[in-house]
Parts: structure tokens; C-alpha cells; sequence
């Protein structure tokens, strides 16, 4: 059977996205829709390119317009958003009322959690809403799932994750691979985590580790935002620890962390000069452009560290993603763990291998099927189980 997708925003993650539901995803149709006509075209073409084929049409397409977004996904089985998360809410209701699946890359906490609150209009609409997949949260929540069910009677999940250069420029030894938008809404607030059992909020830019990490080398770990989404509700009762930290190369912590405490990431609007300035604004206008690159060879890291019980045994899973840019179809490790994990998502849902209604990502997608979907793409999934019934639990990286 063929599917009909549309892929709301053609830009990276939109474009990956596209090409590999064309491939893999039993396309009959892949509309890259964009409010910029001219993208969209674009995206359309390269994936047309990469496939040797007619696969991906462009469509141009304001999301803001209500009604045009509703005329446009009439017709679709699914429909996938890669815009910036805050128009993800007005969306997932579109998608309901034209009877079309939906999924997103998410990457707000509270957002996400309203999405889920309409799930009983999605399950009368007979369509699955599946938010934050992507890289992080997404495939970070997968592989836990995944690792959880190597382990058996799992107890505590540590996760680390992390996009970077693979050649790193200071003095901010960091390339922007997705939208800027995303990334400093993971640098606001903190991380609602499990810990003893408990739901515990915990701020951004706390908790520093240094880490060998293999093959990459030394890098940070610490806190930031959003990193788990909703799992440590789903998983209360379940796990005495469920968290994430974020990587990054040596010295980024202190520079964030000082544009923390100077306010930068604030939203609510500060006098300057008789004019109210948002300061995130302001970081976006002078951040973007010193880490803003067409194209970098990166290097993308999941880990997930599960530890529990096996047969009575002391268990320990770990479950590994090192991915790096492909220069064959020139897409980042970004791209392919990002847009890649929203399309085996949105893909599953086609088939009706995701129940119906609006459903937490790590309770709706299986971790099996998604690790046997992403080897098939090439994405080299390690996994290791260890039985430590003689040992303390370690660190999934040594210091």
C-alpha cells in the first residue's frame, strides 16, 4: 500500500525527512511545504535528485493560514512539522479536524503536554498524534525504551546526547544545524527529570561533567531544557531515575552559562535606550550568524544507559548512536537522526503500527521496531548488556 505524506517546512530537517519517506516509507506522494515557494521548490528538487526520480512535489504554503493549512492536508495519511515548535499546537488541531496523523520535533515541554490533551478528539478522528520526535528528545526516549526492554526490570536511565562540528572553530566550537529558535528554548528553564522515584525539576546549566567520550574525545555534560519531554511523567512509578545531559566540547558550559545569567535567553522585554528589547531576540541576532554554517561535517551522539535487574541479575544495557555528515547525499548527522527518527515515526503511523490518539512518543512508538527501521537506513545502533550483579552501577562514559 502507498502513503501520502506532507512535510510541513523545507528546510533541513524537512528535506531529510522527505527524501527518506520517499525511500522507505511507502510513498505515493511527498508534498514539501513551505511558506517560502522558491525553498520549497528547492527541497522538492534536491529530493528528487538524491532518488533518481520523481518523488517530492512543493507546495507554498503559510502555516499561520489556518484555512490553507486545513485545504492542504486534506488528502494526506500524514503529516510531519518541521517549523519551530510554537506553531506545533495550531497544527496538530488542523490535523485532527481533516483527519490526518500527525507528528513534529517538538521541543517544548508544556506545548507537547497540551497536544496530549486532545487525545480523545484524535482517537474519534481515527488519526495518532505523536509529538517531539527529532533527535532530542525523539531518539534519545526511543533508545531508552529500547534499552528499558534489554534490561528487563529497568530502575535507572542515563542519557546523553549531543550535535557537533566534527572539527570544531573557537571560540565557540559549536555549528547550528537546526533552527535557532529550537536551540535556545533548551537553553530556558530546566529539565523536569525523575530522581528517587520523584519528578524534580532541574535547572539549565547545572550538574558539569567531564566525559571521555570515544571516539569524539573529552566534552561536557550538564542540564539544559527539555531534554527528556514528557517521559519522566510516563515513567513515574516505573524508574527511580530517568535524565539527560546535553554534550559539548570543552568551555561551552561557562559561555552559556554566563549568557544564562546575564538574561539573554529571557523572552519578557527589557528598556533599552526608551525601546523594549527581548534579549533572546537580541541573541539571535548576534549568536546565529557566528554559528551558522550552509554545510559542516558533524558528528551526532545518543547514549542511553539502562540499569535494573535480568533474571534476577543486576543488569546493565547500554544502547549507542555515533553518527556522522554523509557525504554521499551531503545530509549531517543532524539531519539523519532528526529528520529520519520524525520520519520512521511518521511512517509507522501510516501503517497503523501507532495506536490512535495523541499518545506520549516513548508509550506510542516500540523501541524494537524503531532500532530494526533505523539499522535498515544505516544507522549503526550499538548495544551492550553487562551483568554487574557484583558491581556499583557506573557512569555510561568514564571520567
Amino acid at each position: 500500500m502507498a502513503y501520502s505524506y506532507m512535510v510541513l517546512g523545507a528546510g533541513r530537517q524537512g528535506i531529510a525527512a522527505a527524501y527518506d519517506l520517499a525511500l522507505f516509507g511507502e510513498a505515493s506522494r511527498v508534498t514539501l511545504a513551505d511558506c517560502d515557494g522558491k525553498l520549497a521548490q528547492s527541497a522538492a528538487d534536491r529530493v528528487n535528485e538524491l532518488l533518481h526520480r520523481k518523488a517530492a512535489d512543493a507546495l507554498t504554503l503559510d502555516v499561520r493560514d489556518e484555512k490553507a493549512v486545513r485545504r492542504a492536508l486534506k488528502g494526506h495519511n500524514v503529516a510531519l512539522s518541521a517549523v519551530p515548535y510554537f506553531y506545533n499546537m495550531a497544527l496538530t488541531q488542523a490535523a485532527i479536524e481533516c483527519g490526518v496523523s500527525f507528528c513534529d520535533l517538538g521541543g517544548n515541554t508544556d506545548i507537547v503536554r497540551q497536544q496530549h490533551g486532545l487525545d480523545r478528539e484524535a482517537t474519534r478522528a481515527g488519526v495518532s498524534i505523536v509529538p517531539d520526535c527529532g533527535m532530542g528528545p525523539g531518539m534519545g526516549n526511543t533508545l531508552a525504551v529500547y534499552a528499558m526492554g534489554l534490561v528487563g526490570e529497568p530502575e535507572h536511565v542515563y542519557m546523553y546526547d549531543g550535535g557537533l562540528p566534527q572539527r570544531p572553530k573557537a571560540p565557540w566550537n559549536y555549528a547550528l544545524t537546526f533552527s535557532i529558535e529550537g536551540l535556545t528554548n533548551e537553553y530556558y528553564g530546566g529539565m523536569t527529570i525523575l530522581r528517587h522515584g520523584e519528578l524534580f525539576h532541574a535547572p539549565c546549566f547545572t550538574e558539569l561533567e567531564m566525559l571521555d567520550v570515544p571516539p569524539v574525545g573529552k566534552l561536557e555534560a550538564f542540564l539544559i531544557a527539555g531534554g527528556v519531554s514528557t517521559a519522566p511523567w510516563s515513567f513515574r512509578g516505573k524508574l527511580q531515575t530517568y535524565e539527560l545531559k546535553v554534550l559539548r566540547y570543552p568551555g561551552t558550559f561557562a559561555q552559556l552559562k554566563a549568557f544564562s545569567d546575564l538574561g539573554l535567553f529571557d523572552l519578557k522585554p527589557v528598556p533599552v535606550n526608551g525601546n523594549e528589547v527581548v534579549p533572546r531576540k537580541l541573541f539571535h541576532a548576534l549568536y546565529e550568524p557566528q554559528v551558522r554554517v550552509n554545510e559542516v561535517e558533524d558528528v551526532c551522539i545518543v547514549r542511553v544507559q539502562a540499569v535494573g535487574k535480568k533474571n534476577g541479575q543486576r543488569t546493565e544495557a547500554v544502547v549507542e548512536v555515533i553518527d556522522y555528515y554523509d557525504p554521499a547525499t551531503k545530509f549531517t548527522a543532524m539531519q539523519r537522526l532528526t529528520g529520519w527518527h520524525m520520519s520512521i515515526v511518521a511512517a509507522m503511523m501510516a501503517k497503523g503500527e501507532v495506536p490512535l490518539g495523541s499518545l506520549p512518543l516513548e508509550l506510542a512508538v516500540p523501541g524494537e521496531a524503531f532500532v530494526r527501521e533505523a539499522r535498515k537506513r544505516g544507522i549503526k545502533v550499538r548495544e551492550e548488556i553487562v551483568d554487574v550483579s557484583k558491581q556499583q552501577p557506573q557512569l555510561a562514559y568514564q571520567i
